[in-house]
């Protein structure tokens, strides 16, 4: 199961066209149950699943709003835990404000607020999940990946190329070993929480860096949103 943001929709795409690629004749059905998409490849009684969550701690309905709650991942646990494979990322909308912020109130204890430093927030957030992973998952039956912050490409300084304004007409990676611009802060924050992980089960799957230097893999005016948007996220 991918469980995270769209980054994880893509990962989880990916797969399901390599395994059909690889065997065209492959028997499946396709079901969706909430925020949970679901592939089963018949002929071996294997489930691909995708469980849209972008903030993986839970997000709730509320008298006052949807609130997002900072210290719980309950509402998706057990779906969670009924996975032999487990890949999370998260961190494309803890920065979203107005009309694309997707809940109202954040709550921590029993302390309902309007926001916080999305930062902290997003440290907050993460720590929860790393202290369920630490104590709810069993390294006998599942393996446990995080996948870091995916980089985007829209500033042409960042890989010497001052003229270009984001990712649009690249055609070629930014050769050499060395990426010219720094790396996302956030990384350093997912590295330092995911390190306190005890569960020899847990594993992280850096792309970051790698990702850096593909100022060529996105989408660009072939993503959602066509030629009204330049797609150098995914």
């Amino acid at each position: 199961m991918f469980v995270g943001d769209s980054l994880s929709r893509d990962q989880y795409q990916s797969l399901l066209c390599l395994i059909y690629t690889s065997t065209p004749a492959i028997k499946f059905n396709q079901t969706r149950v909430g925020d949970i998409s679901t592939v089963t490849f018949l002929d071996y009684d294997v489930q691909v699943k995708l469980d849209r969550n972008v903030f993986l701690v839970d997000l709730v309905p509320h008298k006052i709003g949807r609130v997002l709650v900072l210290d719980s991942v309950a509402k998706k646990e057990a779906q969670w835990l009924a996975n032999d494979l487990l890949i999370f990322n998260t961190y494309a909308w803890w920065g979203r404000r107005g009309k694309q912020q997707p809940w109202d109130f954040i709550q921590i204890g029993d302390k309902i607020m309007e926001d916080i430093d999305r930062t902290v927030a997003f440290k907050m957030a993460l720590k929860t999940w790393a202290r369920w992973v630490d104590t709810a998952i069993d390294p006998s039956k599942t393996r446990v990946f995080f996948q870091t912050v995916s980089p985007s490409h829209y500033n042409g300084r960042e890989w010497n190329e001052p003229q270009a304004r984001n990712c649009g007409g690249q055609t070629e990676p930014v050769l050499g070993s060395v990426y010219p611009g720094s790396l996302p802060p956030a990384l350093a924050m997912q590295k330092q929480i995911i390190s306190t992980i005890k569960n020899p089960s847990v594993k992280l799957l850096d792309i970051t860096h790698l990702s850096q230097f593909r100022k060529d893999a996105h989408p660009t005016v072939y993503g959602e949103f066509g030629r009204n948007g330049m797609d150098c996220l995914h």
